[in-house]
């Protein structure tokens, strides 16, 4: 499962980082939104990859191994929603910025 994940991250994080070099102003912003899904994905993973666990301690078993942190499945909840919003503001400052220029470019030039 670890390895799984890890490929994942790092094909997120590969694509978004070609995405980003692309000279026009969608893919760079998809690029951004695919590195910002990798960065949530190693986040949720160091809360512990385990199956069937409750993220609270009960009062009878105290071991720590055997519960989920709740704190980063939190953090990757909140950056999620963040995330989502950014995309949409990039998405309208794009088009905003395309009517002004007339072009789609990154460095405004075709």
């Amino acid at each position: 499962m670890e390895l799984v994940l890890a490929i994942a991250i790092g094909v997120l994080t590969a694509s978004g980082v070609y995405l980003i070099l692309r000279p026009r102003t969608f893919q760079v912003i998809i690029g951004l939104s695919l590195i910002s899904y990798a960065v949530n994905l190693f986040i949720f993973s160091m809360g512990r990859l385990r199956i069937d666990a409750a993220p609270v301690i009960t009062h009878g078993n105290t071991d720590p191994s055997a519960y989920t942190d709740p704190v980063p499945q939190a953090l990757v909840l909140t950056a999620i929603v963040i995330g989502f919003a950014m995309t949409a503001l990039f998405l309208v400052v794009m088009l905003a910025a395309r009517g002004f220029t007339g072009t789609d470019h990154v460095d405004g030039r075709d």
